[in-house]
Parts: structure tokens; C-alpha cells; sequence
């Protein structure tokens, strides 16, 4: 045991080093890949484990010293400096069926974990604190996954509701105060669009309004003491390259994210009908309702975590229980380069953090960070430059 904590305590040793190195190698990286310059420096320790495949949980802070003028979910300034005064909002964003798109929100939005929710479908849910805007959505039902995001960012969570499995759950435990469902009357600020389309996708949630809807219900609005990520515009040492990353959840639902060195960002495209039968694959840019622009984000970030259910009647109905906690494996995209990861998330209350596989942490780049939830048992390959990720369900 003696020996298992000196070890322990060598590897944090040598990360505070790495994280307090200033020093940049000639060709303008910085030592040993890690950013060490014009960076916001919120990390939690994390070593790795005897055989070297995983990092070992460890002890991470509670707070933040990011300047308090910083965006912790982006490492840049808010639209207003006001945003930070609140707490974070996470909204449930409806993907399908395909005529709900072009969603609205998702250009504005920190960031956005992308998820299976049912069979062969997948949902996003995205976290805003800032932007602000006054429409958000389709706004659609919850899943036992949403519980992660609400307390990595100590958000506020808008939904239309959820299995009754689901919902009992939500409105029995510690998140009730926190849930913000569709009602009666302009609090909470839900409304209707002027679309067509059947009432349960036609859901839209109006961020400029809620501040003062939460002070009319007595909620907690107050800021939160958010641990940010790690972020640098410098990119971390590299042997790979990623011009596009596709991710296939099933024949009905499949994306890419293709590389635009223009704006240094990666740009979404969505599937446009499905594979059955033999059919091609075919793509068409995801766009935002509000503003016209293609989806787009300074980080991708691939999560393998493990889908579980708790019997045989949640498994019969796919409600599934995505276990965000402890660690797992990854892939880091940004500027154009992949970088094998873990992510670790050892204090249900916090963020994750991704690491190299070394341990030592991984600097996201200043921006909007998307995230791909993937079963942990999901394939992934490369073909030169472009890779693709196959999820497996449980």
C-alpha cells in the first residue's frame, strides 16, 4: 500500500509540473505536447494506473480559477458578461423526425452532447450560459443520461417531460428544484412556432425570458461555482489527422463533421434519408432556424461510455442508462488533428476531463465543444484521413 501511494503521489508530482511548465519547444508547441501558454489552468489530477491503460479516478477541485470575465464551458468571453450571473440552462433538442429540422439554438449553445435516446435515433442536449437567445428547439422529452449534464454544469434542465420510469425518477431526487417543464401560460417561457407540425415537436423554449420566470418561481438562479475545462488555441502534439469524423448510430441515423481550415472549425452534416435496402449514404449541412448558419464546432469529442439497463423491462423498452462517471475511452478532434483520450469524471457534480493516454491533461481549444456518446463497445476505423465511428448498442 506503501508503495501503491508513493507511486500515486510521484504521478501528481509530475503533472503539477506539467501544468505549471512554461516553456514551449522550438517548433512552437509547447514540452511534451501539453499547452502551457495563454491557457485558462483548471485541471483536476489524474494519474494512470500500473499498467498504463487507464487513468486512475482521482480527487478533482470543486471551483474554478477562471476569470471570472471567462466563459468555463468555453474558455472565451460571454455575449455579456451578465450571462455568468445564473445559473447554466441544458435544453433537450429533438434530431428526428427529420422534418423538425433545422433546429433552433444549436449555433448559440457552449455545449452539445449528442446521445442515443431510442432505437436507431439519437437526440442532443445542449447547455447555454454564454449566449442567450429567444429560441431554443424542438424541445423534447428527457432521458436518464440528461441527469449527467444537469449536474456536470450545475444547469437548470427544460424538457417536455419523460418516460414515467424516467420522470418519477427526475421529480423524486435532489433535481426536482432544478427541472423546468412545459405548462400552463408564458412561465416557463415554452411556446408554439408558427410550423405546421404536430404540437409535441413544436415545442420552443425563449432563454431571454427565464431569468425572470425563475425569480417568479422562488428557484435558485444564482451563479455556480462551475470548474472549467482546460483550454488553449494551441493544438497538442499530434501524429494524426482528421479531415472528417463520421459517426453511425444506425441505417436511420448517421452524421459527419468535415474539417474547414478556413475557420479552423469542424461543420455538421446529417443524414438525409436512410441506408435500408442497400441505399447510399447521403448528407445534408445541419443549419440553425435562427440565424442560418451550418452547425458548427471547435472541438469534437467522441465518448466511449457504457449503456446499461437497470432490468428486463427497461431493456424491452430502450431505456437505457448511459453511465457518464468513473472513466473511459476517447477520441479528442480540434484543428484538424486527432488525439486518443480518456475522459475521466470522478465527482458526479463535475465536468469531465479529458487526458491524454499518458494521463497528463488535454487543452480543448477556445469555443463551442460537441460531444459524440457512444457505447463503449462501438468499432472505430480509419480510412487515410477520414474516421468512422460505429455504435453498438448494449
Amino acid at each position: 500500500m506503501q508503495k501503491h501511494s508513493l507511486r500515486i503521489r510521484f504521478h501528481l508530482l509530475v503533472l503539477m509540473i506539467v501544468l505549471c511548465a512554461c516553456t514551449t519547444s522550438p517548433n512552437g508547441r509547447p514540452a511534451n505536447g501539453t499547452p502551457t501558454s495563454s491557457m485558462i489552468p483548471v485541471i483536476p489530477q489524474a494519474t494512470i494506473q500500473e499498467d498504463g491503460t487507464k487513468p486512475a479516478p482521482q480527487a478533482s477541485p470543486t471551483s474554478s480559477t477562471v476569470a471570472s470575465n471567462i466563459d468555463p464551458l468555453t474558455g472565451l468571453p460571454p455575449a455579456d458578461a451578465s450571462l455568468l450571473k445564473r445559473r447554466p440552462l441544458a435544453i433537450t433538442v429533438t434530431n428526428y423526425p427529420r422534418y423538425v429540422r433545422p433546429q433552433a439554438g444549436l449555433t448559440l449553445a457552449d455545449v452539445v452532447f449528442e446521445y442515443y435516446e431510442e432505437p436507431y435515433l439519437t437526440r442532443f442536449m445542449a447547455v447555454f450560459y454564454g449566449n442567450t437567445t429567444n429560441m431554443v428547439g424542438p424541445v423534447r422529452s428527457g432521458r436518464y443520461f440528461n441527469e449527467h449534464i444537469v449536474r456536470m454544469y450545475h444547469a437548470f434542465f427544460a424538457f417536455q417531460y419523460a418516460d414515467p420510469r424516467e420522470m418519477s425518477y427526475f421529480m423524486s431526487g435532489d433535481l426536482n428544484q432544478l427541472l423546468v417543464l412545459q405548462g400552463y401560460g408564458s412561465c416557463p417561457p415554452y411556446f408554439n412556432s408558427h410550423r405546421n407540425i404536430e404540437l409535441y415537436n413544436n415545442a420552443y423554449f425563449d432563454i431571454t425570458k427565464w431569468n425572470d420566470c425563475a425569480a417568479q418561481l422562488h428557484l435558485d438562479n444564482s451563479p455556480q461555482d462551475i470548474r472549467s475545462a482546460l483550454f488553449s488555441p494551441l493544438s497538442p502534439a499530434s501524429t494524426s489527422t482528421a479531415a472528417r469524423i463520421y459517426t453511425s448510430y444506425s441505417t436511420d441515423d448517421y452524421n459527419y463533421w468535415q474539417y474547414d481550415p478556413a475557420s479552423g472549425r469542424y461543420l455538421r452534416y446529417e443524414e438525409a434519408d436512410d441506408t435500408r435496402d442497400n441505399k447510399p449514404a447521403t448528407y445534408a449541412p445541419l443549419t440553425d432556424y435562427l440565424n442560418g448558419r451550418q452547425v458548427a464546432a471547435d472541438n469534437v469529442v467522441v465518448l466511449f461510455v457504457p449503456h446499461t439497463f437497470m432490468n428486463e423491462n427497461e431493456q424491452e423498452d430502450s431505456v437505457f442508462h448511459i453511465n457518464l462517471i468513473d472513466s473511459g475511452n476517447a477520441f479528442v478532434f480540434r484543428n484538424g488533428e486527432a488525439i486518443p483520450a480518456y475522459w475521466v469524471r470522478t465527482d458526479i457534480n463535475q465536468p469531465l476531463v479529458m487526458t491524454n493516454l499518458d494521463g497528463t491533461p488535454i487543452a480543448m481549444k477556445p469555443g463551442q465543444t460537441f460531444f459524440e456518446v457512444i457505447g463503449e463497445t462501438s468499432s472505430h476505423r480509419t480510412d487515410g484521413t477520414d474516421w468512422y465511428f460505429e455504435y453498438e448498442t448494449p
